[in-house]
């Protein structure tokens, strides 16, 4: 709806210059809010870590790849579903790190169930840039602390995996295992406390928010509208 002011004016030429109408007091901006879909992510990282962890270290027997394939399956669904809401909610850390576990859960699910030539030399290769993604997003993240937990977990775990795919050495596939499980209980403490802060309102389980991501929970509506023109979606460009 058009704000009731004065009509703005026609837009008018000088010097071979076209001026635009400023149509900032017509413009309205919608958001629209959703529950926070990063429990659902944190779940997922936290289950396919532990099935994976368990096979890596033997407790499923030697004939449990395709069915862990078939198992850890979901996790590429959920969280690329989990990644796409993210977008929608303007956290692009929390997409991105959302998305790119995504796409992992599915060429490793991939390359369980089909055990291709030379896949699991290639498996250990993306194990390597996954780490390296992570270990760069962990940098960056340090003012989620739940997400920079999970994700200092997850630096050595994928570069120990890859390191296991690439050597073919067993012990440091049990390693990769052990890291595994332990990238489990964060992702699920990450998870649960996610969860019980969206649920009550307020923070109940650390969470460990400062600077900017802190403001963006505890301040006002000023503070989310902060900018908002010249966020992605809004402005003209990416």
């Amino acid at each position: 709806m058009p704000h009731d002011s004065e009509p703005p004016e026609e837009p008018t030429h000088q010097a071979g210059r076209h001026f635009e109408r400023d149509l900032r007091p017509m413009t309205r901006i919608t958001l629209r809010p959703i529950a926070t879909p990063m429990p659902v992510g944190f779940f997922s990282v936290a289950i396919a870590s532990f099935i994976v962890g368990s096979m890596q270290l033997g407790l499923l027997g030697e004939d449990a790849h395709l069915a862990v394939a078939l198992t850890v399956f979901p996790a590429f669904v959920l969280q690329l579903i989990v990644g796409i809401l993210a977008f929608g909610a303007r956290d692009v850390l929390a997409a991105t790190l959302m998305a790119c576990f995504s796409g992992t859960w599915l060429a490793s699910s991939l390359v369980l169930a089909f055990d291709p030539p030379s896949g699991v030399r290639v498996l250990g290769v993306l194990n390597l840039v996954f780490a390296a993604f992570a270990l760069m997003m962990a940098s960056v993240a340090h003012r989620k602390r739940s997400m920079w937990l999970v994700l200092c977990v997850a630096v050595p775990r994928f570069a120990v995996a890859a390191l296991a795919n690439l050597t073919g050495v067993a012990w440091l596939g049990h390693i990769s295992g052990a890291l595994g499980m332990l990238l489990a209980l964060a992702a699920l403490y990450a998870a649960f406390a996610l969860m019980l802060e969206d649920m009550r309102g307020e923070e109940v389980l650390p969470v460990g928010r400062r600077g900017p991501a802190h403001d963006a929970v505890q301040g006002n509506l000023a503070v989310q509208l902060r900018d908002l023109e010249r966020q992605a979606g809004v402005r003209r460009t990416l």
